[in-house]
């Protein structure tokens, strides 16, 4: 449970609070452009953590451990899809 909302603050710092944007699109590009770019990375990436955000509010509430394997492996989906199209937004 502790590894879900770490990664699901890892995300949200990400998306939210402008990391992602530092992260790569903070050299001489247009950062407008790279800005329009990564927003449409964290769209999709935004996908994965709606599900993750899903099972680990499924696995709390109803006790179920169960759900916690498929929320730690949608949000590492999350984070990755962010990574990478954050890396090709470059």
């Amino acid at each position: 449970m502790v590894a879900s909302l770490l990664l699901a603050a890892l995300w949200g710092l990400s998306v939210f609070a402008g990391w992602g944007l530092e992260a790569f699109c903070s050299d001489g590009e247009s950062r407008k452009a790279c800005a329009q770019r990564l927003d449409m990375v964290s769209t999709v990436s935004g996908l994965f953590a709606v599900v993750a955000a899903s099972a680990t509010a499924g696995a709390w509430l109803t006790r179920r451990p169960g759900l916690l394997p498929l929320a730690l492996v949608a949000w590492v989906a999350a984070e990755g899809v962010l990574f990478v199209g954050g890396m090709v937004a470059q």
